[in-house]
């Protein structure tokens, strides 16, 4: 279904309320996920509007103010008490970012929170800033290591950020072969995985979302290098977030998110940087390609131009089944 981009930032503001954020919350927030919408990974915008709802609702889950634990001159560490990461995260980049600026450095984390979206998005602003970026996160044990089927890791995401004269060079990927909201997606369109996505509770491989999450694992991404990577991010990110083993439908996960910027200044000219790594990404475009049709392309240009087209175009395409269920809640109101 077509969807007007102003619709559906209303209807994203809207689910927000609903799940009792303020209007300044859920306009954060609705933002977020409208830009994955834009940039094409409709999986982690109104699809995932609703599964935070459902998670919400599931738990039980009561949010207190997102408290400061502890604090130097280049870090922060923060208690989100449960507030979900789309408002987390944006405070973290925000002190990052300005302890950068103010110290070369700055190293935010933040625990008991979940759900943080797309790290490329804080590491837009970072990158903006004229700063470089790093960012982590852990969460829910879905993925299993590389030779076993149980899950162990979440699909633990991982995102560097560098300034550019034009479009940031942004990496960001999940460690696991498909996403968690991918195949939640899967479930709500009664859609298969593709082959080699998971396994079942009994460890036998399966196209079956349903079987996969929950019970089963998903894969991990790049064999023995993709699980060391998942372990790494996991044992950083529990500098901030220790997993909660509970298996409560009351107690959140504890999740931590890891964010560090630094200014490219503690290490020479600033500008000189940003202009050598245009310069680099020019001189990745230009490789010869394997396929003349399939040019070489540097991470998150894809993204920049999905989304200038979707903007230029004024509308957004949507499963059908995720829009009714979306508007059904806000009808509900």
């Amino acid at each position: 279904m077509k969807l007007d981009i102003a619709e559906a930032r209303a209807l994203l503001e809207a689910l927000m309320r609903r799940l009792d954020h303020t209007p300044d919350e859920a306009a954060v927030i609705a933002d977020h996920l409208l830009d994955c919408e834009l940039r094409g990974l409709g999986y982690a915008g109104i699809a995932r509007a609703l599964v935070i709802g459902d998670y919400i609702r599931s738990r039980g889950l009561q949010r207190g103010p997102v408290t400061l634990l502890r604090e130097t001159p280049v870090s922060s560490h923060w208690d989100a008490q449960n507030t979900v990461g789309y408002l987390v995260a944006a405070q973290a980049t925000d002190v990052a970012i300005a302890k950068a600026k103010a110290m070369g450095v700055g190293v935010v984390g933040a625990s008991r929170t979940y759900y943080t979206g797309m790290f490329s998005y804080y590491l837009e602003r970072v990158t903006a800033a004229g700063l470089v970026g790093l960012v982590m996160g852990s969460g829910v044990s879905v993925v299993a290591p590389h030779g076993g089927t149980e899950p162990r890791f979440c699909t633990n995401p991982i995102a560097f950020g560098f300034p550019a004269d034009g479009v940031p060079v942004i990496w960001d990927i999940g460690t696991s072969t498909s996403t968690h909201a991918e195949v939640l997606l899967a479930q709500r369109l009664n859609q298969p995985l593709p082959e080699g996505i998971g396994y079942d509770a009994d460890g036998r491989p399966t196209t079956d979302p349903f079987k996969v999450l929950p019970g089963g694992a998903i894969t991990a991404w790049g064999g023995h290098r993709g699980s060391g990577l998942a372990l790494s991010i996991q044992l950083m990110s529990m500098m901030v977030g220790q997993i909660n083993a509970t298996s409560s439908a009351t107690a959140p996960y504890d999740c931590g998110f890891f964010l560090t910027a630094w200014d490219p200044a503690l290490f020479g000219d600033a500008d000189d940087f940003r202009h050598r790594v245009s310069a680099y990404a020019a001189e990745l475009e230009a490789t010869r390609p394997l396929d003349p049709a399939h040019p070489v392309r540097v991470p998150f240009a894809r993204s920049a131009a999905a989304r200038a087209e979707r903007l230029a175009a004024g509308w957004i395409e949507v499963p059908d089944a995720v829009i009714a269920t979306a508007r059904g809640i806000v009808g509900a109101a």
